[in-house]
């Protein structure tokens, strides 16, 4: 070897030795950050020696898939089970102790205690206090569902409003990438950049990106709407200020074209917009449908029919003690009619109250038991015996009447109004339930796709400081090979003197 095909060597391992312990360093110093990935020098040799022709990215374009579909199956499932425990806490917790059903038996037992009783005016008004406990649990279980579905909204419209931030973020990051590539530059920063933006995009609506030149990426929802290609697509949606029963949320469009929401307890949402749409437009409001339905029911089963049956003209069935104020509410002295029997009356959870005719200290309780609330003609116990028990026994059985609840509520058929109230909360039960194992099943599956990812593309400081050592042994060798050049130009010198 000649010194100066030996001082050209010396010089390229300098050279190498420098760029990797410079990609080293940074690896080390990316270690704990989630959203790098490993890069390495890459050798060729060449006449004088082995040449850095590059810094390469360790990538897994099948695992980071996963990542971004894992993660965004898992975010929309999240998001659908907080919503079914809130619901579930407005009932109580675990043991649904303020919910409909628990209520109901509640008052069932004091109006069979008043039976047995009924000449005994507290029990009466124990009954009353019973039942009006349950209208004042079915009016704040009603307000918080709508409050839930007003929060739902408003996540939406933030969340809408983070992701056109994502992509207009992902635009540029998506450019920088082209840009690089196209001038055999370095791209791997904006890689970086652009597959975090791509996690964070996900986690909000499912994407499938598609490669195309120059590695650039276009974006797709779950749905196929085109969420990026080129340039940003317009994500717009348009919050609504109140919900009520009857409120219909608007919808998110994504490029002029409705984003579809997610169904089922173990979900179909892919990223949180698709899970927040199921909770607001679908969860809620069947379970709102399902109190609305119970309330009709205590309407229906303490409502006065006419006694005599040859009254002309006949008297129409009116609510009795559970009375409700319906929309438009009826002109005073007017009474509250029955609700409807065809359709489910949005928001009557809502509006269900006590009579204040049978409320105390203005009101009688006994006119539950005697019949009466709406006038002379419904009264039952004519000749006001303390001992009358027929209407109270009569509403017992109630209970047990069955009427045919509406198809709307998915519990729909013929039931008691026990069994319907019963049947509620195993619905919730069993979709909270559902939603549980599948969130847990989803987090699995995401942790273990991050997992991989990470230990393909992640930084392990065991492999970098070994590598540190490999390349302080390749220094260490170019230093004597200059240090013997050395030697041997002085002893040249010398020896031409």
């Amino acid at each position: 070897m000649s010194l100066s095909s030996a001082l050209s060597t010396a010089q390229q391992i300098f050279n190498n030795t420098g760029i990797q312990s410079g990609v080293a360093s940074k690896n080390i110093a990316n270690a704990q950050n989630a959203n790098y990935v490993r890069r390495s020098a890459v050798l060729m040799t060449g006449g004088n020696g082995a040449l850095v022709v590059g810094i390469e990215r360790s990538q897994n374009q099948a695992l980071y898939r996963q990542t971004i579909e894992s993660a965004a199956q898992f975010s929309g499932q999240q998001i659908l089970l907080s919503g079914l425990q809130e619901m579930k806490s407005l009932m109580g917790g675990n043991d649904y102790e303020t919910s409909p059903s628990i209520l109901i038996s509640n008052l069932r037992e004091s109006l069979q205690t008043w039976a047995s009783k009924p000449s005994e005016v507290t029990v009466g008004a124990s009954v009353v206090a019973t039942a009006r406990d349950l209208a004042n649990s079915l009016n704040n279980a009603s307000n918080e569902l709508q409050a839930i579905r007003k929060r739902a909204d408003n996540e939406i419209k933030q969340s809408v409003d983070n992701l056109n931030g994502l992509l207009a973020k992902f635009e540029i990051a998506n450019s920088k990438v082209k840009q690089e590539i196209a001038v055999g530059g370095n791209p791997n920063d904006a890689l970086d950049e652009r597959e975090t933006l791509l996690k964070q995009i996900s986690e909000i609506v499912g994407v499938t990106a598609v490669r195309r030149e120059n590695d650039d990426l276009a974006l797709y929802t779950s749905d196929g709407n085109v969420l990026f290609e080129t340039i940003a697509r317009s994500v717009t949606f348009t919050p609504t200020s109140a919900y009520g029963a009857a409120t219909v949320g608007n919808g998110i469009f994504i490029d002029g074209i409705p984003l579809k929401a997610g169904s089922g307890a173990e979900t179909s949402a892919k990223g949180s917009l698709q899970g927040l749409l199921q909770l607001r437009d679908e969860s809620v409001p069947i379970f709102q449908s399902q109190l609305d339905e119970i309330a009709r029911g205590l309407i229906v089963a303490f409502a006065e029919t006419n006694p005599d049956p040859a009254t002309v003209p006949p008297l129409p069935t009116l609510p009795g003690m559970f009375t409700w104020t319906p929309t438009p509410p009826p002109v005073p002295p007017a009474t509250a009619p029955m609700p409807g029997d065809t359709a489910i009356e949005p928001g009557l959870a809502g509006r269900i109250k006590i009579n204040p005719k049978v409320v105390p200290p203005t009101g009688d309780p006994n006119l539950i038991r005697d019949g009466g609330i709406n006038g002379p003609g419904y009264v039952l116990n004519t000749d006001g015996s303390a001992s009358f028990a027929d209407r109270l026994m009569a509403l017992d059985n109630a209970f047990d009447t069955k009427i045919v609840f509406m198809d709307g509520t998915q519990i729909g058929g013929s039931f008691s109004l026990v069994s319907f109230a019963a049947n509620s909360v195993g619905w919730l039960e069993m979709n909270r339930s559902g939603a549980s194992s599948a969130a847990e099943n989803k987090l699995a599956m995401m942790s273990r796709a991050f997992d991989a990812y990470s230990s393909e593309t992640g930084v392990s400081l065991d492999e970098e400081l070994s590598l540190l050592l490999d390349i302080e042994q390749s220094y260490k060798a170019a230093a004597k090979l200059m240090s013997t050049i050395d030697e041997m130009l002085q002893a040249l010198m010398e020896a031409a003197r």
